[in-house]
């Protein structure tokens, strides 16, 4: 039905009752659930400080590969920023997609991260691309379909930004990624009820052709508590107190972690049918998935592991080309756990 390699071929427009059928399998597909157990778990657990030995480590977890394809040519992330954007949080955010692939970042390093994401491999053995770079950026100040947008509004928005009179993004199938970010005044469906961001791909039915996208929301006004954990923590749970970010915005270090989440995971499945674990196509666990919450050596249930805190106070765990980053854990399949840059061992 699809394919997504170097020999990538358009889709034409499917039928209207197969898009019936792929809206009713495949709309919760792919969700990067927030980077914090939803559960009321004992306060005592929430500690920063204390060596518990988790990191996912589990025989149970079978990562298997489903035969689609990984983005291994060079990737290219296109950003749409929708809403108002400061010129401050877009720095941010495309400092930390720059440095994913760029060489001599002091250690621990994002690149040294993107590595995980590396060793996994297609039908021919190629290994996801080690080259991602910043591509086309399009602005949507004026909110083009409103301020509240469904799971299929966003796919139209990724088309007005392709199909646009002036400068529309380039289409790249084999190797594009699409990043729509939304600004902390836009609601996105399913925003803040355990989802921060989410991937799939777009329909030809929609859109014109078969693109890898991810959304991510800024959580700052309606739920820093859920998305941008531990910058900031649940009314739920009195006393816990949040860690200064690095880079001095909450919602946008928050947000850094859930895009490195979708970009992980859109490298290694971009199609849903390349690596996750599970039986269930329609609910695939993946790579970022299994390391959910995990920042450091330790980490587990919620315990964040252990990470770095600067003389300012800003706690961080990797850097990048002159900013620091907090940002998750991946799964590694050669060694059956979370992997990190910071790994203490």
């Amino acid at each position: 039905m699809r394919h997504f390699s170097g020999n990538t071929r358009l889709l034409s427009p499917a039928k209207p009752t197969i898009i019936l059928i792929l809206l009713f399998l495949f709309l919760r597909l792919s969700t990067a659930w927030r980077p914090w157990p939803n559960q009321k778990n004992n306060v005592t657990e929430h500690e920063f400080g204390a060596n518990k030995k988790y990191e996912g480590s589990s025989e149970f977890v079978k990562m298997k590969y489903h035969m689609g394809p990984v983005l291994t040519s060079n990737i290219t992330v296109h950003i749409i920023w929708y809403g108002t954007w400061p010129n401050t949080q877009k720095r941010i955010i495309r400092e930390f997609i720059n440095s994913i692939s760029a060489p001599g970042n002091r250690s621990p390093s994002v690149s040294g991260w993107w590595k995980t994401v590396q060793l996994y491999t297609d039908q021919t053995d190629s290994n996801v691309s080690k080259t991602v770079i910043l591509g086309k950026e399009k602005n949507d100040r004026l909110l083009s379909h409103g301020k509240t947008l469904t799971r299929l509004s966003v796919q139209s928005v990724i088309k007005s930004a392709i199909t646009a009179k002036t400068e529309p993004l380039p289409v790249h199938p084999n190797s594009g990624l699409y990043l729509l970010v939304t600004s902390d005044d836009v609601y996105v469906q399913d925003f803040c009820q355990n989802v921060c961001g989410f991937h799939y791909f777009t329909y030809p039915s929609i859109v014109g052709y078969t693109l890898p996208y991810a959304w991510v929301g800024n959580s700052a006004k309606s739920c820093p508590g859920v998305c941008a954990y531990p910058f900031a923590v649940p009314s739920y749970i009195p006393g816990l107190k949040p860690l200064k970010s690095p880079n001095g915005d909450v919602g946008i270090d928050g947000m850094i972690s859930v895009i490195a989440h979708e970009i992980a995971e859109l490298a290694t499945n971009p199609l849903v049918n390349a690596w996750y674990a599970g039986q269930d196509p329609t609910f695939p666990v993946e790579i970022a998935d299994l390391c959910e919450g995990i920042y450091g050596t330790g980490g587990g249930g919620s315990y964040t592991g252990q990470m770095l805190k600067d003389g300012d106070g800003a706690t961080y765990n990797m850097h990048g080309i002159r900013r620091r980053f907090l940002v998750q854990w991946v799964w590694n399949n050669v060694v059956n756990y979370c992997t990190g840059p910071n790994a203490l061992d």
